[in-house]
């Protein structure tokens, strides 16, 4: 009797890490100390000595039931920017840019080739939020998990400047709302999503005229990264007051938490082009308007809050950063929360 016989493979383990490397390599910054296979992975912190007065800011999520069209259509090159995104957006929210990034995947089987193709996504997802792949775990549970199953999450350390803090605190009556463009569902309301839908190989891979793509590949679309937008408006002198990452809970859970007290948001639905997809699976699952507003982000990845003066300018930012823009509302006194009308 051995550790295979077990079910756990230490030499697909190996495999693993030897076929991952040439991805992880792209994420290298310089501050990254010793390479990949170390006990832990190690950071530099001279830059950061540099900074006046230096604030970590850390994220941490998985990528949910999205799994289980990664599983149905053996697609497994996207899923990691998922991973990625989920946690660097967090990071970004607040001002921050993402420093490292470590993932965590377990699997009832050790497959290298498709750890490999997990792990080629979440190096892609860092070279998108430009930080360091810098370690993670790949466990192997037999018994626990069926063979063909995994699960994917990770988190990721930032830092900002304290000046730099994007609080809320300062988001007066008046204040704009600007919406960033979603590439899709991201990775939020999957549950509802594999209700709506048929979860067979042949629904999904079904080609929609009006989504230019299978519904397949619509919906494993990969969760949009906003650091390199974020960076942009940063750099182009504007203070952003407030930020909102459009993730679980959609518009109404989301949105009132980057509200001080006694303020309110109010978000204009014809104010922008709600993405097809969203209109079908409102018609095919016959979801209520608000269940849709409160489960999904509606084609509005992050809203950020600004003065008036500074609309202008943050959305020339964000469309020289590649983003789509567009003003979705604006704040008013009283109580906190929000209006979507």
């Amino acid at each position: 009797m051995d550790y295979r016989s077990s079910g756990v493979d230490i030499e697909a383990g190996y495999e693993s890490v030897k076929l991952m490397k040439e991805h992880v390599k792209k994420t290298m910054r310089p501050e990254v100390l010793g390479g990949l296979g170390g006990f832990s992975g190690a950071f530099s912190l001279e830059k950061i000595k540099q900074m006046e007065d230096p604030v970590l800011l850390s994220g941490t999520d998985g990528v949910g039931t999205k799994l289980k069209l990664a599983f149905l259509l053996d697609k497994h090159d996207t899923i990691g920017i998922d991973a990625v995104a989920m946690c660097v957006n967090d990071v970004a929210c607040a001002g921050g840019e993402p420093l490292f990034f470590l993932d965590y995947i377990a699997c009832g089987k050790n497959y290298p080739d498709k750890i490999a193709e997990i792990v080629k996504g979440v190096a892609e997802g860092c070279v998108q939020s430009e930080c360091a792949l810098i370690g993670g775990e790949t466990a192997e549970h037999p018994g626990l998990m069926p063979e063909d199953e995994y699960d994917v999450a990770g988190f990721s350390v930032g830092v900002v400047e304290r000046k730099d803090i994007i609080t809320g605190e300062t988001i007066a009556d008046g204040d704009t709302l600007i919406g960033i463009a979603s590439s899709g569902v991201h990775s939020n309301g999957f549950s509802l999503v594999r209700q709506i839908f048929p979860m067979t190989k042949e629904a999904l891979a079904v080609y929609d005229e009006r989504l230019g793509k299978t519904l397949g590949e619509a919906l494993l679309t990969p969760t949009r990264i906003y650091v390199r937008a974020m960076k942009s408006v940063k750099n182009a002198g504007v203070r952003v007051k407030g930020c909102s990452h459009i993730t679980g809970g959609g518009f109404y859970e989301n949105v009132p938490r980057m509200l001080p007290d006694g303020k309110r948001a109010v978000i204009h639905k014809d104010s922008y082009e709600v993405p097809f997809l969203f209109k079908l699976m409102q018609e095919k699952g016959e979801v209520e308007e608000h269940v849709m507003y409160n489960t999904y982000n509606m084609g509005v990845g992050m809203v950020l809050a600004v003065d008036k003066k500074d609309v202008d300018t943050t959305i020339r930012a964000l469309e020289a950063a590649g983003e789509k823009a567009f003003v979705v509302g604006e704040v008013v006194n009283g109580e906190k929360g929000v209006d979507v009308v």
